[in-house]
């Protein structure tokens, strides 16, 4: 069940206090650039897709908010507002007036004791221990105690109930009573009026001596209410632990280097970019650093995957929440903790558990519609059943019933349930999802189009001839430095004894090469036919070459060599056994392309590609009705990944390649791409069993209950159930994957890139 509960101790286990000020909040933002700020709330009194769309809609009622966007795995509002346009505090009193308390979010305390698994717990002990008790004085009652006898009964049931009705009961309570003084209904709404409906009822006939009381059928209603709530909570936990285990491993602070020398041991949090930090041995790194002295070796699995420690010294990049395993270290703090990889990791995780996909969108709607609706059929089917005859006590009995089996909580939790075991599980093997709707577009794609360097191959080429004198060697190496080219950087690591000559300008020409003057003499590095013009280039294909020109004439040219990324003939060969299309665009030479393309089975691919084509090639296979996921990793791709229906890049691709992927996979494994679209496919097959599941538990329950053949008690058993249900289905995504990635192909070697 995922019903709200506002008032409840959250799961970071906040304090109650009053929200954070005007100013506070305005310290907290960060700026997103043209007046654009975005503040991260906690709010933990949400549980359920009602909760989402009454604080989203709130929120987006307020002028200068541009966005309000909930992420119920970690009870968290991402805002982005326009600063100077409005007050922020208004943005503390709005939750406040729709029943939500809140504070500035901390992703340390993601980590921290789940106090409303606590509270659940003892709620359910509590009722529990009381039910049974109940139970046995009303089979004293059934085997026929009468009149003082059968009222003794009654009354000492009633002295049990109320005290457990006050403590489990208030789980329900609360969260209905701040919905209603919202100004809105929530799920927890009708279950409260459902118990304390029954309760009454029971403690009336008490008082009139009346035969019939339900003390038994509204504490046994409220522990199973409570079973069901505390195994989805902890159901829903188990599937959300990607995040609260990355959380973990934020460390809490972190000794720091005062300006005067001192030593002060600060929160993470308060960790500013160029403050000194030591690190000591078996410590976890607080913020991105860079390591000032030192050496040590690091845990780095967490960046990338490998199990093999990562040696470090003085001048290396260290990541926040990689494990400092063997020396001390004195670190430079070169972002802050809300800026970190750690912290960007998390982000992503919970970008793809809160993504509003179209799946999600359909049942936050129907969530929102519902809770009135509950209302409105207990209403009506109390007055049938009063003009039907039936007698008072017998409606508002089935209008109890009703109002408990009505609620729509396993068709709240159907998708996003799903979406947090997905992004887990892609999570384990080192995918990033940016975008909980990348999810559903992944699973919808028909054509899979491939960049080649840096992607299909490891982008890391070397080279393996040069031919030249020395200075025009030494010329091509300097020219070289100047880029950050692949083929730039390898060229540029070459060992030559001659010195360069000295450039007067030096020019990047993207997409050819790299042009330089030194007095009247000019010097283009780069493809063949661009430095020496199409004249003067190679006759023959067979092998792709970085020439040096001088003055036009060919003064050097280099060969190179690349190997295939982990695991490309693996993947690319399940992906064609699925029925996608395979492209691949690069803008290497056509018959290098096209030699890759057949040892990989690409039927189509493309060369001499400029980056802005690549954009237009994908365009027009969109236009052609092609669903197209693009997965590349340089800058001149990042026009085709934002243009694809959806994207993918590796961990090491430029920052703009990131930034426009839906996907980021962190090793090197290329088998990545298949593992992300079996997950997805998997994802909206449950999706869709789980609406079904919601649909017919509706169609076969609600009717039954109608009709007054369902009690209250099998209303709670129902109702609960089917929420459970939901839940265990979305967990068999865990069961039906693969247990792990295939084992990677072997690399070869191949020709340069582009």
């Amino acid at each position: 069940m995922s019903c709200c509960a506002p008032g409840t101790e959250g799961a970071a286990g906040l304090e109650e206090t009053a929200g954070p000020s005007a100013e506070e909040i305005r310290l907290s933002a960060r700026d997103l650039g043209d007046g654009i700020c975005q503040t991260d709330l906690s709010v933990p009194d949400m549980y359920c897709g009602a909760c989402m769309v009454t604080i989203e809609k709130g929120l987006g009622k307020l002028d200068f908010v541009e966005e309000a966007r909930v992420n119920l795995s970690t009870r968290r509002v991402m805002i982005k507002w326009r600063d100077g346009a409005g007050d922020p505090a208004a943005l503390v009193e709005t939750l406040g007036k729709l029943g939500y308390k809140s504070n500035l979010f901390e992703t340390s305390a993601l980590g921290e004791t789940d106090a409303r698994l606590s509270e659940l717990v003892r709620s359910l002990a509590v009722a529990g221990f009381a039910a049974s008790n109940i139970m046995l004085l009303s089979v004293s009652v059934w085997s026929g105690a009468e009149d003082a006898t059968r009222d003794l009964f009654h009354w000492v049931s009633a002295l049990i109930a109320a005290p457990a009705l006050a403590y489990s009961g208030r789980v329900f309570f609360r969260s209905a009573f701040a919905a209603l003084k919202g100004g809105h209904l929530n799920m927890d709404v009708p279950i409260s009026l459902a118990v304390l409906l029954a309760f009454a009822m029971s403690f009336w006939e008490t008082i009139n001596h009346g035969e019939n009381v339900w003390f038994d059928a509204s504490i046994t209603l409220l522990f199973f209410l409570l079973v069901g709530r505390t195994l989805d909570h902890v159901m829903r936990e188990r599937a959300r632990k990607s995040v609260t285990g990355l959380a973990r491993l934020a460390p809490r602070g972190a000794m720091v280097i005062g300006a005067d020398g001192g030593h002060e041991y600060r929160p993470a949090e308060e960790i500013r970019p160029g403050e000194q930090v030591l690190l000591a041995t078996g410590e976890r790194v607080p913020v991105d650093a860079l390591v000032l002295s030192g050496q040590s070796d690091l845990d780095c699995s967490l960046v990338n995957g490998e199990s093999v420690p990562q040696p470090v010294r003085e001048g290396s990049e260290v990541k926040a929440g990689t494990l400092n395993l063997t020396g001390p270290l004195t670190l430079k703090a070169t972002a802050a903790a809300r800026d970190s990889f750690l912290s960007e990791m998390i982000s992503l995780m919970e970008a793809a558990e809160g993504g509003k996909a179209r799946y999600r969108r359909i049942a936050d709607r129907a969530a929102a519609i519902y809770a009135p609706a509950v209302h409105l059929v207990a209403l009506v089917t109390f007055l049938g059943w009063l003009l039907l005859g039936a007698g008072f006590h017998a409606s508002i009995y089935t209008a109890i019933a009703v109002l408990i089996i009505t609620c729509p909580c396993a068709l709240g939790i159907a998708v996003p349930i799903v979406q947090v075991v997905a992004a887990g599980r892609l999570f384990e093997r080192g995918i990033m999802v940016k975008d909980g709707g990348g999810l559903e577009r992944l699973a919808e794609v028909d054509t899979v189009v491939f960049d080649k360097t840096g992607t299909l191959t490891q982008g890391r080429p070397r080279v393996v001839e040069a031919r030249g004198d020395d200075r025009s060697v030494a010329a091509a190496v300097a020219l070289a430095r100047h880029s950050r080219h692949p083929l730039s950087r390898a060229i540029a690591e070459s060992a030559v004894a001659a010195s360069a000559p000295a450039f007067d300008s030096v020019e990047d020409m993207p997409g050819s090469g790299m042009v330089a003057r030194s007095g009247d003499t000019v010097w283009k590095l780069g493809r063949a036919e661009w430095a020496l013009g199409a004249e003067g280039a190679p006759a023959s294909d067979e092998q792709t070459v970085v020439v040096l020109s001088r003055d036009g004439e060919p003064a050097a040219h280099f060969v190179f060599e690349d190997r295939l990324r982990l695991g490309a003939e693996s993947a690319l060969a399940e992906l064609k056994e699925r029925g996608l299309e395979l492209h691949m665009v690069s803008g290497d030479r056509q018959a290098v392309v096209d030699r890759l393309a057949a040892r990989l089975g690409i039927d189509h691919a493309k060369g001499g590609v400029l980056p802005g084509a690549k954009a237009d090639y994908v365009a027009a296979l969109a236009s052609s009705g092609r669903k197209v996921l693009m997965v590349g990793d340089g800058i001149n791709d990042a026009p085709a990944l934002a243009a694809a229906h959806t994207s993918m890049a590796p961990s090491g691709a430029a920052d703009i390649g990131r930034a426009a992927s839906d996907f980021v996979f962190l090793r090197d494994s290329l088998e990545a791409v298949p593992f992300a679209h079996d997950t997805a496919v998997r994802s909206g097959r449950l999706i869709r069993e789980n609406f079904g599941i919601a649909i017919a538990y509706n169609l076969v329950a609600v009717p039954l209950a109608i009709a007054g053949l369902a009690t209250p008690l099998l209303a709670a058993l129902a109702m609960s159930s089917s929420s459970i249900v939901v839940v265990a289905n979305a967990l068999r995504l865990k069961l039906n994957l693969r247990g792990g990635q295939r084992a990677p192909a072997t690399t070869g070697t191949l020709q340069p890139a582009e």
